[in-house]
């Protein structure tokens, strides 16, 4: 087990088919199912300094070993982040969000996974170190594929910084999973900003579980920006995240996926459009 990053990139440099271990909430159950085969775990929780929230000099960093607990009950996170207090929620149960970890969330990259989704709405950037240093990657160019984080070999998630929007915005995410704790079929996070004449000034608008990784769908948040938040107006927006190419699976056919989608997105719009109070 490496006492310090420095000794965990060297592990990781210089060991055969090694995989880190963080929360190991995707990890073991991988190697239950022999679906991993790593000839070498580096544990990553004996290294200090790597689980913290604070704020400094406009962003909110979140160190990578955070338990998704500790974000969960933070008043940090629930006053300058409140779509990720909202989004933590939604992730597995409380037994697996004592163990798991923000950046073994993001590592791991399900396509239906909360976190990674919120942290593409919230232009994340995240902060990986190698054996040059540190490296920064916007969270949108983070999410290389499926499965598959923008990392490098040898590289290791350090830290994930956010931007919090101005106090005031509106927020939501809604999700729809088979059971409670599943990973969701499809999933939406929004944000919107209101002018002081009332009208949307900034929008974002994130889908997970359609795609093999979370996407912002452009045209909806286009075609909100300068409309007033009535019905109509959501309406019409929502109707460009039916524009994608949902996954399948063995549980749900893409139609269902692509029909899901705007419906769940016009529903956390209007709770976001409550919540949010003009500028």
């Amino acid at each position: 087990m490496p006492q310090t990053l420095a000794e965990a990139v060297q592990q990781l440099r210089g060991l055969d088919n090694a995989r880190l271990l963080a929360g190991g909430q995707s990890l073991m159950p991988m190697l239950n199912l022999r679906i991993a085969y790593p000839e070498h775990l580096i544990d990553l929780n004996g290294i200090d300094g790597l689980a913290y929230i604070r704020e400094a000099d406009g962003w909110l960093r979140i160190g990578a070993m955070t338990a998704q607990r500790t974000i969960e009950f933070s008043d940090l996170i629930k006053d300058r982040l409140p779509l990720m207090g909202e989004a933590i929620l939604s992730v597995g149960h409380r037994q697996t969000r004592n163990r798991g970890t923000i950046g073994g969330s993001l590592c791991n990259l399900d396509p239906a996974a909360e976190l990674p989704l919120v942290s593409l709405a919230l232009d994340a950037i995240v902060t990986v170190t190698g054996a040059d240093g540190d490296r920064d990657i916007a969270m949108v160019d983070f999410a290389a594929g499926y499965m598959t984080p923008g990392i490098e070999a040898g590289e290791i998630l350090r830290e994930i910084r956010y931007r919090p929007w101005p106090r005031g915005h509106g927020y939501a995410f809604d999700e729809f999973a088979r059971r409670k704790g599943d990973f969701a079929i499809v999933a939406a996070a929004v944000l919107i900003e209101l002018a002081q004449d009332g009208a949307i000034a900034r929008a974002v608008v994130a889908l997970g579980g359609v795609g093999p990784v979370p996407i912002r769908i452009g045209a909806a948040e286009d075609a909100l920006v300068g409309r007033a938040p009535d019905p109509a107006s959501l309406a019409r927006a929502c109707a460009h995240c039916a524009d994608i190419e949902p996954l399948e699976d063995a549980f749900v056919p893409p139609w269902y996926r692509q029909r899901l989608a705007p419906v769940l997105t016009q529903r956390a719009l209007a709770v976001a459009c409550r919540r949010a109070s003009a500028s």
